[in-house]
């Protein structure tokens, strides 16, 4: 049977935390090793979102002629390597999140990580930043042989907190997070703040918010029962 609780999914980079600096570090280091100019964080913040390989891909893009599939995968082994020793040099967890998760774990919330970060430095990150107490599921991008906005990568982690599509929310900041959740047939909350490429509306997710502290009043609306307390 399953739990009767409800299921939070949580997105890391942009949502959970404001990791475009590190990933920004990581990405101009091998930018400029590979004879290409650096990138702004500011334009960073809107190539994440599919995992490290597809950020170089883009980072490339950025910055002149496209990377080869062979030269992809040799920047996707050096960015391992570089950002597993600066995964949280520089990253914050938004305003007003730690609150929340305290308050959803004291709940007794089921809560999992669905990221297409790869799962060893999802597990570093949630560490570094002392997340890794709040969830006890991590799918990263390459624990199935799908990602994000796959849908199995979001039952898979409903399946093993016990749970079901129908009573979790899926918090987001990106097309992968929304897209994902809508084909599995989750609500979703969008984060305005994240890393989003496009408008945060023009995702159509079931609710928006601007601030963590929106969080509650969010959760209430698309789950009343469940979240009365808060």
């Amino acid at each position: 049977m399953t739990s009767t609780k409800p299921i939070l999914l949580w997105d890391l980079d942009g949502t959970l935390a404001d990791t475009a600096p590190d990933l920004t570090n990581t990405m101009n280091v091998l930018l400029q090793r590979h004879g290409r100019p650096t990138v702004p964080i500011e334009r960073v913040r809107h190539l994440v979102g599919g995992g490290a390989r597809l950020l170089m891909e883009r980072g490339f893009k950025e910055t002149g002629e496209p990377a080869s599939e062979a030269l992809l995968d040799q920047l996707f082994q050096e960015f391992l390597v570089h950002y597993g020793d600066h995964v949280a040099d520089h990253s914050e967890v938004w305003p007003g999140l730690r609150d929340q998760l305290d308050r959803l774990q004291e709940m007794g919330i089921p809560m999992a990580v669905c990221t297409n970060k790869v799962e060893e430095l999802s597990h570093k990150a949630l560490a570094a930043l002392d997340l890794a107490k709040y969830f006890p599921v991590v799918i990263g991008g390459d624990t199935l042989p799908v990602k994000k906005p796959d849908p199995e990568h979001l039952l898979a982690a409903v399946r093993q907190l016990g749970g079901s599509p129908d009573n979790t929310i899926m918090v987001g900041d990106s097309d992968p997070d929304i897209d994902s959740a809508r084909a599995a047939g989750i609500a979703s909350i969008c984060v305005s703040f994240g890393y989003a490429r496009v408008p945060v509306a023009d995702l159509k997710p079931t609710r928006i918010i601007d601030h963590f502290d929106d969080f509650p009043a969010a959760l209430k609306q698309l789950l009343p029962n469940a979240f009365a307390a808060l």
